[in-house]
């Protein structure tokens, strides 16, 4: 998984509910980082932002994945993440492309017959994710980082450190 966001760590927690033996997430943020190690990761790999280092990471990445990686999701969705989820998955492999970091973007073809998959309008997937919620297989709790209350002053505060990132992960308001 690269990106240890909201959407990168829910994608860990589903991975995880769908049996994955193996799970690995990449992100800038070494408190996101703890946070996905909290989660359940087996993995964690901290990256750059500088496509200088992407080398370097994928062979990282593969390293820590003994065997080589099966499926990857970007869940940040710029090109250098993209570029490093198509790069350390193994030829035959699987690529799913879950974040919308920007707008368009550039991808490496050339990539030994791996399969690119798009998801961003998550299309029937809501029974199933009430299902693993109501069962219990996937609790989100943990991804509540913080609580505000819904004042202007509150308000205000919630998205500036949502803004800010960091330990920030979900910020819910109390009505």
């Amino acid at each position: 998984v690269v990106g240890a966001g909201p959407i990168g760590l829910v994608t860990l927690l589903a991975a995880r509910a769908f049996g994955a033996p193996r799970i690995v997430i990449a992100d800038v943020n070494d408190e996101r980082l703890s946070i996905a190690k909290s989660l359940g990761a087996d993995e964690v790999v901290k990256v750059s932002t500088n496509t200088e280092d992407l080398a370097e990471e994928v062979a990282t990445i593969q390293k820590v994945l003994e065997n080589g990686v099966d499926i990857s999701f970007d869940c940040a969705g710029f090109d250098k993440t993209i570029t490093t989820a198509l790069s350390a998955t193994r030829p035959g492999g699987k690529v799913c492309l879950v974040g919308m970091g920007q707008r368009e973007m550039t991808l490496p073809l050339a990539t030994r017959e791996i399969d690119v998959i798009g998801i961003f309008r998550y299309q029937n997937t809501r029974p199933l994710c009430l299902e693993f919620l109501r069962s219990g297989k996937i609790d989100v709790k943990p991804l509540i980082t913080h609580r505000f209350g819904f004042s202007q002053k509150e308000v205000e505060e919630a998205f500036e450190t949502s803004a800010r990132g960091g330990n920030a992960i979900k910020v819910m308001f109390n009505l």
